[in-house]
């Protein structure tokens, strides 16, 4: 995804135009923007050049925030707006302006996107300050990484039914807020960023999850995801939200923990990631590491997720992981939605799921028999192997695991290495 963001004063959408509004500073006077500075308030004047800003700014807490704050006064969650002017020349004419304009102040008011500054946690959001009171409809949205698809984003905003989404992650920044909110017409849009356990284990971050109608999983690294937020205050308020039918989705790192199982990366190296042909030759790498117990979706029971599928030559470590879940006595019937770079996977509520995108689609992967050898040191041998590879344009249903307007065929393993009866013995 491209950083997008719009040009001036108080627009601020994207990091580069990102005000921070240290309201807990506010008790000690003016905090700096720019080459201006102001008091919440009242406005003041500071001159550059030919110019001068007058800004104003006045902290209105609503319920939500007020419960956010806990009754920390300035604490930056409450929020706070901004009006800027500028005035050509000084002079007489500036004086009457600004006499006028400390009386307009009083009653004009321009939204301005919050940021909340916390020890453990990040929160940016724009569009309105009060939650929406919308109902949502469930939906899964598996994105396979890549560029980001505006129809999987527009289809899981339509989920949200205008109400408030929320994206998370566990570094980075908020670029996805502009983005997102060109695209979609919702009540806001937000980024809650949790690097640590200190963060998922804070109430407040579980509120803000609460009160989002629709919730996406950015792409980064799953074994941060996991090792910073399961079993804690934030994988607790994501699950009551599947739970009670709120729509969420996750891109690349972002879709891999969505399953039941989660292939963790727990011990790729920082330059590196588990590659197919490793896997296939020794099962029980150390870089196999599955995981479980972090999302409850009831359509995802018995599945692992896996992205940038085809592009990045992944379906062999994926055989991998569906013999060691049948080999470690994890799931009898395991299965797989694979999705490619550019592609995805819309879920709906009842499992019914359309395919859209660029990229060579998602491939539908489940065994129909336990592996005939799969231990430590030695190659894999796992046959009779169902898959249906679903393009753009087709459907699957994830209830029945049927579907239509794609193809199926039957992939293999031998000593490592791995067959298909597609035509050509074509992998993909």
């Amino acid at each position: 995804m491209e950083n997008q963001s719009d040009g001036g004063v108080g627009l601020l959408h994207g990091r580069t135009q990102m005000l921070i509004i240290g309201l807990n500073r506010a008790q000690n006077g003016a905090a700096m923007f720019g080459h201006a500075d102001f008091a919440f308030g009242q406005y003041r004047r500071q001159a550059s050049g030919n110019f001068r800003l007058i800004l104003w700014c006045r902290n209105h807490c609503n319920p939500v925030r007020r419960k956010l704050c806990a009754g920390r006064v300035g604490h930056p969650a409450c929020g706070s707006k901004v009006i800027t002017f500028a005035v050509a020349k000084a002079g007489i004419f500036a004086y009457v302006f600004e006499q006028c304009l400390s009386l307009i102040l009083a009653f004009v008011f321009f939204p301005l996107p919050l940021r909340a500054e916390h020890s453990s946690y990040q929160y940016f959001r724009i569009g309105h300050e009060s939650d929406a009171q919308t109902k949502p409809s469930p939906g899964y949205a598996l994105m396979g990484g890549g560029k980001d698809l505006d129809d999987a984003f527009r289809w899981l905003c339509a989920k949200a039914n205008g109400g408030d989404f929320l994206v998370i992650r566990a570094a980075d920044d908020d670029d996805y807020n502009a983005y997102v909110n060109r695209s979609c017409r919702l009540n806001s849009v937000a980024t809650l960023i949790i690097p640590s356990r200190e963060g998922a284990e804070d109430p407040a971050a579980g509120e803000i999850i609460r009160h989002a109608e629709a919730v996406f999983i950015a792409g980064g690294d799953q074994a941060h995801y996991l090792r910073a937020w399961q079993h804690t205050a934030v994988a607790e308020a994501l699950n009551e939200g599947i739970a009670s039918g709120k729509p969420i989705g996750g891109t690349s790192a972002g879709l891999a923990v969505l399953g039941e199982f989660v292939y963790g990366a727990l011990n790729d190296p920082p330059d590196g990631m588990l590659a197919s042909p490793e896997a296939l030759k020794d099962p029980f790498t150390s870089q196999v590491t599955l995981v479980r117990d972090f999302l409850t979706i009831p359509l995802l029971r018995d599945t692992i997720t896996d992205s940038h599928f085809a592009k990045r030559d992944r379906l062999g470590r994926s055989l991998v992981f569906l013999a060691r879940l049948m080999q470690d006595g994890w799931s009898k019937t395991p299965r797989e939605i694979a999705v490619d770079e550019r592609s995805a996977v819309l879920v709906e509520g009842d499992g019914k799921a359309t395919v859209v995108g660029s990229g060579k689609g998602a491939y539908f992967i489940r065994p129909v028999q336990p592996p005939a050898l799969c231990k430590k040191g030695l190659p894999l041998t796992f046959v009779e192997i169902s898959t249906y590879k679903a393009p753009t344009g087709s459907h699957f249903d994830l209830s029945s695991w049927s579907g239509e307007g794609g193809a199926g065929f039957t992939l293999a393993v031998r000593d490592g290495m791995v067959s298909s009866t597609q035509t050509g013995g074509a992998l993909y």
